[in-house]
Order: C-alpha cells, then structure tokens, then sequence
C-alpha cells in the first residue's frame, strides 16, 4: 500500500505541474487540443486525491461493523476518479473539439504549445515509470504479463495510476499530431479532431475503469493460478487431509476472504474438531493477504481437489 501511495504522489506532483502548463500555453496559442489536454490533466490531477484516499480508507482493519475489512472502499473511490476521467476529461475534451469545428478560432504562438508538450511527455514520463516499475514487479510475483496484470490485479490505485499516465502519453501524441497538423495547413480541424480524439480515448480508458472497480466491488473471485497456490498450502499442512471446496473472493487490494471445506487428519469428537478448525483458521489469517478464513469439515462422499 507505501509504493501505491508514492506512486498516487508522483502523479500527483507531475500532473499538476503538467496541467498549470497546458493551461497556460491553452491560453496563448488558442489551441483546441491543448485545451483538452489541459481539461486531461486538470481530471488526472483531481482524481489523484480521491486515489490517496481510496488507500488510506481502504487500509483500515477490520471492526464489528466491518467484518471483512474495508479494502472494497478502495474500489469506491477508485470508481469516483474513473468518473472524474470521464465527464472532466473525456467530456469536456470532446465538447471543447466539437466546439472548435462548429466555431473555429485561429491560433497563435505554436511554439508554445511545442514546449509545454515536451515538458509534459517529460513530467509524464517520469510518472509513468514508476507505475510501470511497481505493475511490472508485482507482475512478476504473480507470474504473468504487465498488461495483463494491471487489468486483472485487485490493487485498483496502481491500474487507475497506470492507466491515466499511459492514456497521458497517448493523448500527447495527440495533441501534438494535432497543433502539428493545424500550424502546417492553417486549418483547425485537425486541431479540434486531435481534441476530440483525446476525449474518446479518455471515455475508453474511464469506461474500461469503471467496469473493473464494478468486478471487484460485487464481489471478484480471484484467478485459477491463486486457487492451485493457496490450495497447496493447505494441503501440505500436516493436520488437513484433503480439501473439497475453496472459495477465494477479493475483499480488498490483495486480501481475500477464504472459505474451504477440508477434512482434518485423525478422528477426534466434534469438540476437540471445532478448536482445531478454529486454530487452523486463525493461522491462515496470520498471512497477510488473508483477511478471514472460514473451514468447514469435508463429507465423505465429496471428491478432493487436486493441486
């Protein structure tokens, strides 16, 4: 949750300095496009504090009232930037471009606009970096690709940092295809089409954000490689048999609640089982990804899983 959060102020710092940039150069060239990338990072900048405080809010330990933790609460507040990406970037942008078309203004002063787009891919560079750096070590934990592991992790501040800073790069590209295009031609469409462009690639980004903070929020049960991983770890206990059933649902960014239905070792009276299974469980949650775990006694008659 430290590296998340360093990574949150990173981005932070680098967009905001990013984004009193395009402004100001929006200001002086008259340019649609840096307008929306201005509008870009103005939401990035934004949805790094709802970011910081889905971490600090859903680091908080569990309670009576909150028996699983509140590791979801992450998945709300990561779900409130998604929306803030969406209407104060993508929206914005796109009605910005569309305004351009309807009522184009001549710009002025291109080589602004060429300075602040290089202080920003530098700036978002830098930013993106370290969200690489901690998805592609976190990747490699867990033994798959970076994309796919940003997609799929239950960390929802890496893959929104990740996601806004790679979204970030494009959008520049963008922009500057945009001005480039608009200083050689004289003709702002193609100004107010890169502005446009910045906006939907924004929505796809939002959209594609939302969706995975919804997975995680109703309740996302964690990948096939986990469960052989876990499951060997109970297995090679020397009080648990067998395992019939595991259930793991993400709770959190990395915590999972754990139900499992064994059969212990030996043949002992239902009371001296109960105390058992309740030490067993209190040892799995020593393990810091397992916020509760939940044993039941296996039937005979059910067929044990295999590792």
């Amino acid at each position: 949750m430290a590296k998340a959060s360093a990574t949150v102020i990173i981005a932070f710092g680098a967009n905001l300095a990013v984004a009193v940039a395009k402004t100001i150069a929006g200001v002086l060239t008259g340019s649609a496009s840096i307008v929306a990338e201005a509008a870009h990072s103005w939401a990035d900048t934004g949805n790094e504090i709802f970011l910081l405080v889905a971490d600090r809010r859903g680091a908080g330990q569990r309670d009576a009232e909150h028996p699983l933790g509140y590791g979801r609460e992450s998945y709300f507040w990561s779900t409130i930037a998604a929306f803030g990406l969406f209407t104060a970037g993508a929206v914005v942008a796109v009605y910005h471009g569309v305004q351009e078309l309807l009522n184009p203004e001549p710009a002025t002063d291109f080589w602004v606009a060429y300075l602040v787009l290089a202080l920003s891919a530098v700036l978002e560079g830098i930013s993106f970096r370290q969200a690489f750096r901690q998805a592609r070590a976190s990747a490699r934990e867990t033994g798959v690709g970076t994309i796919e592991h940003v997609l799929g992790s239950s960390n929802s501040t890496l893959r929104v940092v990740f996601a806004e800073d790679s979204a970030a790069l494009i959008g520049l590209a963008i922009a500057f295809i945009g001005v480039l295009l608009h200083q050689l031609t004289g003709d702002s469409l193609y100004d107010a089409l890169g502005s446009i462009l910045v906006g939907l690639l924004l929505g796809v980004v939002a959209i594609v954000l939302i969706d995975r903070n919804r997975r995680f929020l109703v309740g996302q049960e964690v990948s096939g490689d986990i469960d052989v991983v876990v499951l060997k770890i109970l297995l090679a206990r020397s009080d648990i048999s067998r395992v019939t059933y595991l259930h793991l649902e993400y709770v959190g960014p990395g915590r999972v609640y754990l139900v499992a239905a064994i059969d212990l070792t030996g043949n002992e009276d239902e009371e001296h089982v109960a105390v058992r299974l309740r030490r067993i469980e209190r040892d799995l949650e020593t393990n810091d990804r397992v916020e509760e775990a939940v044993l039941t006694l296996s039937t005979p008659d059910e067929a044990s899983l295999t590792a």
